[in-house]
């Protein structure tokens, strides 16, 4: 009797954790919702000295333990003026691919090869991909725009011929072509498109970010998906790639081809990434959270810098 009661009062105190637990978040929610500046304070005393940080619907501005929410810029230490952002310092995250991870990176692997004429790597995973799109970038004749061009025809073939008008369809509202008056236009996005779409995500993009979760957007609205420590950026250790191979491209493909808007905001400090479904992205130029100039430890960088060019041609904003 004494042991059933005992687990009888965990159960319950359990049932009213929970409840209070959602309960906050909920509170937090509502919060994002009217006051943005007061969530992030609210956030930042909140987390993590009282509560895990995966306990708040949105991390973007919220610092993590003793980390700036920027980060710091400072000098290249070869010229002593050209200003530099300061490498993430947070322990590498270690990967767990799956079969499924392991068979769409290879098949991405492959469109690379055919976008780029031919660019491979012998090397495996993930190494090889940010070989090959580090070769392809560094090519003298390689523009951003023909980088972003490359990932945005990557990822239709990654998507197949079947996907993009199904998702049109069902999730942007768009009208196929009939015949009619009302071919082309757009009469959505619907109201489930990008809480739907951040839900799929993190099945489909492990591969290339790593472990991901729902969450909400900075509006507080459903459609957010927070990337945990991005595996692209931890391994490129570049922000132009970042941009370019990843951030860019994304967002147009996303709007062009599928008819939702999308946000992706890389952090920097933390090397967390927040994608938010239907919400329209800033210019790089005219994102308060996107530092200029190139990370301090970047190998594409110090490979210019052997090469006896600039840095500067690397467009990292």
């Amino acid at each position: 009797d004494a042991e059933r009661k005992n687990l009888f009062a965990v159960s319950t105190l359990n049932i009213r954790m929970n409840a209070l637990t959602a309960s906050r978040y909920q509170l937090l929610i509502k919060m994002l919702k009217t006051n943005y500046d007061a969530y992030v304070a609210t956030a930042s005393f909140l987390s993590p000295s009282r509560i895990p940080r995966s306990e708040l619907p949105n991390v973007q501005d919220v610092p993590m333990l003793e980390q700036p929410i920027m980060p710091e810029s400072i000098l290249d230490e070869d010229d002593g003026k050209t200003e530099l952002v300061a490498d993430c310092t947070l322990e590498d995250l270690r990967y767990q691919e799956s079969l499924l991870d392991k068979i769409l990176l290879k098949v991405f692997r492959s469109f690379v090869e055919k976008n780029t004429n031919g660019v491979s790597s012998p090397k495996e995973g993930i190494e090889g991909l940010l070989d090959q799109g580090r070769t392809y970038m560094l090519q003298p004749t390689t523009t951003p725009k023909d980088q972003q061009k490359m990932v945005y025809n990557t990822l239709g073939g990654l998507m197949t011929p079947v996907l993009p008008p199904f998702y049109r369809i069902f999730m942007s509202g768009i009208v196929p072509k009939l015949g009619t008056d009302y071919d082309g236009k757009q009469f959505g996005p619907w109201f489930y498109a990008p809480w739907l779409t951040s839900f799929v995500t993190p099945t489909f993009f492990g591969f290339l970010v790593g472990p991901s979760k729902t969450n909400r957007r900075k509006d507080g609205m459903p459609g957010g998906l927070v990337v945990e420590k991005c595996k692209f950026l931890q391994e490129s250790g570049c922000k132009g790639m970042c941009l370019n191979i990843c951030k860019l491209p994304a967002q147009d493909f996303f709007k062009e081809e599928l008819g939702l808007p999308l946000t992706v905001s890389p952090n920097f400090v933390t090397q967390e990434c927040q994608w938010s479904f239907g919400e329209e992205p800033l210019p790089p130029s005219k994102d308060p959270s996107f530092p200029k100039g190139c990370l301090a430890g970047c190998d594409s960088r110090k490979i210019m810098a052997e090469r006896g060019l600039s840095s500067g041609q690397l467009v990292c904003e």
